[in-house]
């Protein structure tokens, strides 16, 4: 094999990831928000998490970035281990989709494909006619790397060393290991099966070999959910293990089926003289089947994982921790963006809590919740951080679309709200500190009106934040005009409070330094309500 043969062997294998690569993206893009209605439709039913997985996997063209998302979710807190197995199955089904367009053959076509693909990719004005552009293209990028890499491999026909050394994967056991370790280390079950099609197409490769390689192929493909395991959550690593055990008891079952029973012939007969299509019906039969075998027994496996990988799961988000994200969920924005508010969401209540604290802090003299108050302040503004990080990372997305990118946008204005609302409620914790330390005295009428202003403010967050920690409108209500309202009442009684104090300070009524705190605790208020109009206002 010529050095020539070489560099198209390994150029036709990048044009074919490549390719399948932008149709995974053009169908995802596609698909859009359908992708977050498959999810939201995720229950404790595994059955409905074996569909789910099997619909997301055929949109996005990869099972190892659908199971490194399952593993993402349960790392998350959102997704049980037992869903997570659902999702797994289904997307082993889901992936065997790409071993049958390939089956297909329509090489002679491929770079028509491509032509009628790139077209709407470079002047189509609407997303979805570029995003269907992209998936011709990618098409026939795919079919044309599988020529490219065909081509080269014809004079390895002849190579008496290559022809000794495939003899070799006759053998069960080294053609699961040869599938293994080539799919570990390009991490793509799909690409390693196409490959292996190719291979079958031009001789290279018997069926029998050939059918054990497809179950190595599919232990491999694991590697990529066990390296995102690493550094996660225990439940989360325990989703990676799991999805090895369930492919190795597939393999192991499969491998003793093909040895004893005549499987190759039956599946030879199907397909007579199409090795392409003979292998994708195998691995689209292996995953099915193993699916049906191991579904009854999620339970089981489960609770067998669980006893490998021990250890107690922390429950919920604690301090400078982050409840809903998770970098292997950017694999597909609409879930990324989901996630993004729920995370923004939990910042608010942190914010909100904030407030509370430290009124109750200031009113109750109570040290213990001054301290609380600092401590949440540092917390809000940790997640703040991340979150901001988070979204210059969604915002560099390609499957983001203009009106998803504008809501980011405004989502980072709501982040920088929430924090400046915790801000404030620090001010007045520290108010709350002078006057234990410094033993200040405020007025009964000044008090009082302290208490009706942190009322109403209670009230405008009440409103102003209901959407953001919800992710839901009040039904009948516009609660823009409804805030609206409220932080006009918080306007007017700052005023009112203003001329009041005044009045006091004509009459000698009050101290400088009591004055002072009366003053800029009234300011920190009237501003907290004015943050919870514009957050209602931007998510709206």
């Amino acid at each position: 094999m010529s050095l020539v043969n070489i560099f198209a062997l390994f150029g036709g294998l990048g044009l074919f990831l490549y390719g399948m690569d932008m149709m995974g993206k053009g169908l995802e893009s596609a698909a859009g928000s359908k992708l977050k209605s498959i999810l939201e439709k995720l229950t404790s039913n595994r059955l409905m998490g074996v569909i789910v997985g099997m619909l997301v996997t055929c949109v996005i063209q990869s099972s190892s970035a659908t199971t490194v998302m399952a593993v993402g979710f349960v790392n998350a807190g959102i997704m049980t281990l037992g869903q997570a197995f659902g999702i797994m199955l289904g997307a082993n089904i889901g992936t065997t989709i790409t071993g049958q367009i390939i089956a297909f053959n329509v090489s002679d076509y491929a770079p028509l494909f491509a032509i009628i693909g790139i077209l709407p990719m470079l002047y189509a004005k609407k997303r979805k006619t570029q995003s269907l552009g992209t998936i011709m293209a990618g098409f026939g990028i795919l079919f044309i790397g599988l020529n490219m890499m065909g081509d080269a491999m014809v004079p390895l026909r002849s190579d008496p060393g290559f022809i000794s050394i495939m003899t070799y994967f006759q053998n069960p056991i080294l053609g699961v290991l040869m599938g293994m370790v080539f799919t570990a280390i390009i991490q793509s079950s799909s690409a390693s099966v196409g490959i292996l099609q190719t291979l079958a197409a031009q001789g290279l490769v018997s069926l029998d070999a050939s059918l054990y390689i497809v179950l190595g192929c599919n232990i491999g493909t694991c590697a990529t959910a066990l390296l995102a395991g690493i550094g996660a959550s225990i439940n989360a690593r325990r989703t990676a293990v799991l999805h090895l055990i369930n492919k190795i008891i597939g393999a192991l079952i499969f491998t003793a089926v093909l040895y004893i029973f005549p499987i190759t012939d039956i599946v030879a007969k199907v397909s007579p003289g199409n090795p392409r299509q003979q292998i994708a019906n195998f691995h689209t039969i292996f995953n099915v089947l193993n699916t049906l075998i191991l579904f009854p027994f999620g339970s089981v496996l489960v609770k067998a994982v669980t006893r490998i990988i021990k250890g107690k799961e922390k429950k919920g988000a604690k301090g400078k921790e982050l409840a809903y994200l998770d970098e292997r969920i950017l694999e597909t924005p609409p879930f990324a963006m989901m996630q993004l508010q729920k995370e923004i969401g939990r910042m608010a209540e942190m914010a909100k809590e904030n407030y509370h604290n430290s009124v109750e802090a200031f009113f109750n003299r109570d040290e213990n919740r001054v301290q609380d108050v600092f401590e949440q302040e540092s917390n809000v503004n940790y997640v703040g951080q991340e979150v901001t990080r988070y979204m210059v990372k969604i915002q560099a997305l390609q499957g983001l679309s203009a009106k998803e990118k504008d809501k980011v946008f405004r989502l980072h204005d709501v982040v920088m709200d929430l924090e400046r609302i915790s801000d404030h409620a620090e001010n007045i914790a520290e108010f709350a500190q002078t006057c234990i330390q410094e033993d200040v005295t405020i007025t009964s009428e000044a008090a009082e009106e302290l208490r009706k202003m942190c009322a109403i403010v209670e009230e405008a967050l009440d409103k102003g934040l209901h959407k953001v920690i919800t992710g839901e409108d009040l039904e009948g209500v516009d609660l823009v005009e409804l805030t609206q309202s409220v932080e006009l009442r918080a306007n007017a009684m700052f005023q009112t409070m203003r001329d009041n104090h005044i009045k006091r300070l004509n009459e000698e009524n009050c101290t400088p330094l009591a004055g002072m705190i009366f003053t800029d605790m009234g300011i920190d208020l009237e501003r907290i309500s004015d943050y919870a109009m514009k957050i209602v206002t931007a998510i709206h």
